[in-house]
């Protein structure tokens, strides 16, 4: 009985759906255009790993103390994400949306000024505050135009953006880094953010049915405990791809001794890794309910190894950051169908959660890699770093807690 009545429940709301979205004038172009706000996002983020060396040398300083940069983005999402999430609960995700854009500008305009680390440091977290709000609310709009049933699809296509961003934002970011200067770098981040707006402002739907809800509606999903625990597995296993993205330059300029204008290629070659991987795992997280995370957390393992034993072979190096990229996406879209059926009425705070979960990784895997390399163990080193922490999250995914059915299915 509960079984059919579920079943009657998703088909009411499947009927909801197509009435609703039947006043959407083009689907797809809302879809593009959430994509290109995370395209814009990702190109800001991934193309600041690829201008490391850059501003540092120009603001004097060292590598490990430059990642405070990156870290400092990590900890915006970590932070600021959750809290405009949960500050903004009632508002319209379309006006939310656009709110982001303009914090977006703002932080990555001030980004391309900064006089030196510190004020960098501030406005990258600036920046990385947009991050998780802007992912968790375009992830409610998508879904509301895909319909019940399509989280994982809804995830990937705003991720999407983000994966090409890897591909072509961040490459090129890097080139116009190392011939224009670091600097304009981030305006040409800003001129993609204006971009994006326009067409947010153009093609986002205008309807009630994106109104936000209550503060205290999101609050009681942070008494979830099984929410906390997909958190720390999201937040530890995904740290791999940035124990290697972050540290990709020096991967290829001093070990496996090639000229920094190969950097945008393995940059590129990373991301096609992450799109070919975010397209597997949409479909993954919508069939099965573990496998895209059991998949992606244990296939980054062999790549992660042979870059640690083999990565200053460049035949060896471009396979694997192509493998880190796929194993590593596939698993993602699992994480934030988990997370929404643990909260199924928090769907926004459990987009930013999930985008904070990863940008803590982001920090973990740029922290553990700095700390192997200032303890001198090698370039590759940082690799080690993401391989015990994606194990151990592998490991506390298959606890009881982790793998516990879902509110929506019971």
């Amino acid at each position: 009985m509960l079984q059919l009545a579920y079943e009657g429940q998703c088909a009411a709301e499947e009927r909801r759906h197509t009435a609703a979205t039947a006043a959407i004038r083009n689907p797809k172009l809302t879809l593009i255009a959430l994509a290109l706000g995370t395209f814009a996002i990702g190109t800001g983020e991934f193309g600041s790993n690829g201008i490391i060396q850059l501003f540092a040398a120009d603001l004097d300083v060292s590598i490990p103390v430059a990642t405070y940069a990156i870290t400092a983005y990590a900890v915006g999402v970590i932070l600021g994400s959750p809290a405009i999430t949960l500050l903004a609960a009632r508002v319209n995700r379309r006006t939310l949306l656009l709110g982001l854009v303009a914090l977006f500008l703002a932080g990555n305009g001030l980004s391309a000024v900064a006089p030196d680390i510190t004020l960098l440091v501030v406005f990258r977290f600036l920046a990385g505050s947009v991050q998780g709000a802007f992912f968790g609310a375009g992830a409610v709009v998508a879904a509301y135009v895909y319909g019940p049933g399509r989280g994982g699809k809804a995830f990937t296509t705003v991720m999407a953006g983000l994966t090409v961003s890897t591909i072509v934002g961040s490459s090129l970011g890097t080139v116009i880094g190392q011939h224009a200067g670091w600097r304009v770098m981030y305006w040409t981040v800003v001129a993609a953010g204006l971009l994006a707006g326009a067409a947010l402002v153009a093609w986002l739907p205008r309807t009630d049915d994106l109104r936000g809800g209550s503060i205290g509606g999101e609050l009681g999903a942070l008494h979830r405990p099984a929410v906390w625990w997909m958190v720390a597995v999201a937040s530890l296993g995904i740290s791999s791809i940035f124990a290697v993205y972050t540290f990709i330059g020096p991967f290829v300029t001093d070990a496996a001794r090639q000229d920094a204008s190969v950097i945008p290629f393995a940059l590129a070659v990373f991301g096609l890794g992450m799109t070919a991987g975010n397209l597997v795992g949409g479909r993954l997280a919508d069939r099965f309910e573990h496998r895209g995370l059991i998949v992606g957390y244990g296939g980054v393992l062999l790549p992660l190894a042979l870059i640690g034993v083999a990565g200053g072979n460049l035949a060896v190096l471009l396979p694997c950051l192509f493998g880190v990229g796929a194993t590593m996406m596939a698993a993602i879209p699992t994480i934030q169908v988990r997370l929404t059926g643990f909260a199924p009425d928090a769907p926004t705070l459990m987009g930013a959660l999930n985008l904070a979960a990863l940008n803590l990784a982001n920090a973990l895997g740029a922290i553990g890699g700095a700390a192997t390399l200032t303890a001198g163990w090698g370039t590759l080193s940082t690799v080690w770093a993401g391989f015990a922490l994606t194990a151990a999250g592998l490991l506390l995914y298959l606890t009881p807690l982790a793998r516990q059915p879902s509110v929506a299915a019971t």
